[in-house]
């Protein structure tokens, strides 16, 4: 038996897209932000953005995240290689979260693979809250997060 109201609606085309327009990936974005912000209440995301320069002015390392229900999501940290080692990357997080904490954050979280240093992360404070191994063959990807 088939339900009349299912089939008085229209017919919806699945396809692939390998080079989507914008406007679908924006339509895709804002219906899950919506969706998010009426389940979890509103976002208040705000990027955060800290550099490490050069006297050149040339960007040597930086740490790209976002602040939003109380939380630091870290999704970029990186460093020339040449300036590794020598305390940048440490001031470049803690200078995210003391901007996050401005914002009344309470936690930070991000991911890595085991090949980029996870015990950067565990010398800041943080622990490991999940593994992915194998995630790329022969490493893994891990998950951690702090208190602030």
């Amino acid at each position: 038996m088939s339900d009349p109201q299912r089939d008085s609606r229209p017919a919806i085309e699945i396809s692939e897209d390998d080079y989507p327009e914008m406007e679908a990936v924006a339509a895709i974005q804002r219906g899950l932000h919506a969706y998010n912000q009426e389940m979890g209440g509103p976002y208040d995301r705000e990027p955060v953005t800290v550099l490490a320069r050069d006297p050149a002015g040339e960007v040597r390392g930086g740490l790209l995240g976002l602040t939003y229900w109380n939380w630091l999501f870290i999704d970029w940290l990186w460093m020339a290689p040449e300036q590794r080692g020598q305390g940048l990357g440490g001031q470049l997080l803690e200078r995210a979260e003391a901007i996050a904490r401005a914002r009344g954050c309470t936690h930070a979280y991000t991911d890595t693979f085991s090949f980029q240093a996870p015990a950067f992360w565990t010398r800041h404070g943080y622990a490991e809250f999940g593994r992915l191994e194998g995630m790329p063959p022969g490493h893994a990807r891990i998950w951690f997060q702090k208190t602030l």
